[in-house]
């Protein structure tokens, strides 16, 4: 018998306000820096628009936009070198974030 998936993968999907704010909660585990990981986890959750509302209240909450994980990188110094990341580099330098 094959198990059917209880929820389908939802692509693109438009975050409200209050559905964005809730990645602020988002806890980090074992020595990551908190605000690092949750920059990392919005960015890579969220499509661009939603991104840059999100730093917004994420700044907005006194969190560190230029905190770094382990290695000494911003979140910033990582998305620049992705590709197609221009929208979400510049939410990032809007809020002040340097490498």
């Amino acid at each position: 018998m094959a198990l059917k998936k209880d929820k389908q993968k939802v692509l693109g999907e438009n975050f409200s306000d209050k559905r964005i704010k809730t990645f602020l909660d988002i806890e980090a585990y074992g020595d990551i820096n908190a605000d690092f990981h949750v920059l990392e986890k919005a960015y890579r959750g969220m499509k661009a628009d939603n991104f840059s509302t999100f730093v917004t209240f994420f700044t907005e909450a006194g969190r560190d936009i230029n905190a770094t994980n382990q290695d000494g990188q911003t979140l910033l110094s990582i998305v620049q070198t992705h590709r197609h990341s221009e929208k979400y580099v510049a939410a990032l330098k809007a809020a002040g974030a340097t490498e």
